[in-house]
């Protein structure tokens, strides 16, 4: 059986669905390490599908937070003997999930990350 078109569906649906099992996957890190690579090989593999898409600008998000958040970890790893690095953890962590956060946000509204927010009093 054939499926049937949709003019009211977003053609995107599909990849909107899975930008938020990437978040998903990248907020379950702090349970299991495992989803994080997950969720960065799920974004390499689609990215070619999301190009030029708004959803692009989050797929580039979350790999970036992947591969900056894993520089903080190893630096952060490798200075706790001498204290700094708790401080360079504890950064990273935050920083995180304060991306996840914005990220999820922004996909929930359907805006493209980094995109200026409207001010309800715009125009007046």
């Amino acid at each position: 059986m054939q499926p049937t078109y949709d003019p009211y569906r977003d053609p995107l649906d599909n990849l909107i669905k899975l930008t938020h099992i990437v978040y998903l996957l990248q907020a379950l890190t702090y349970v299991t390490a495992i989803t994080y690579v997950i969720a960065v090989i799920i974004n390499y593999v689609k990215l070619d599908d999301v190009r030029g898409t708004w959803l692009e600008s989050h797929f580039r998000w979350q790999i970036r937070t992947f591969w900056i958040s894993l520089v903080g970890l190893i630096i952060g790893t490798l200075g706790v003997y001498i204290l700094i690095g708790w401080l360079i953890l504890a950064a990273t962590f935050f920083w995180v999930v304060y991306r996840i956060i914005k990220g999820w946000l922004y996909l929930y509204e359907k805006r493209p990350m980094n995109a200026p927010a409207i001010s309800p009093h715009a125009g007046t």
